[in-house]
């Protein structure tokens, strides 16, 4: 699998695991992270490293608006420890990335 479609999962996942832990309702995301969810994708469809993206730890880029960066910090603060139980693979995949050179340089 390419690696920002494996982001676009992940990120998804753990915007799920969010919304029923904070919005229980229905089956589906609540407004407020579907819009969360939108925007991160959309970020990750034009993310100008491709294939070769590091994590966004890692990322010499900061694309998200502050207020959306904000919100996907509390999202993966409250899901990264969940996800190795519900998402084994995606979480071991996330770690491995998070390991690997990019061959992106930082610039400050």
């Amino acid at each position: 699998m390419a690696r920002i479609q494996r982001e676009k999962r992940t990120v998804s996942a753990m915007i799920a695991l969010y919304c029923r832990a904070h919005h229980p309702a229905a089956d589906a995301l609540c407004a407020e992270c579907s819009e969360l969810r939108d925007y991160a994708l959309a970020r990750l469809d034009r993310c100008p490293f491709g294939d070769k993206k590091p994590t966004c730890a890692k990322c010499p880029i900061h694309c998200y608006k502050p207020d959306m960066k904000t919100r996907v910090r509390e999202v993966m603060r409250h899901a990264g420890p969940r996800m190795l139980r519900r998402h084994p693979l995606l979480a071991a995949m996330h770690q491995l990335d998070s390991l690997r050179r990019s061959g992106v340089s930082r610039t400050t």
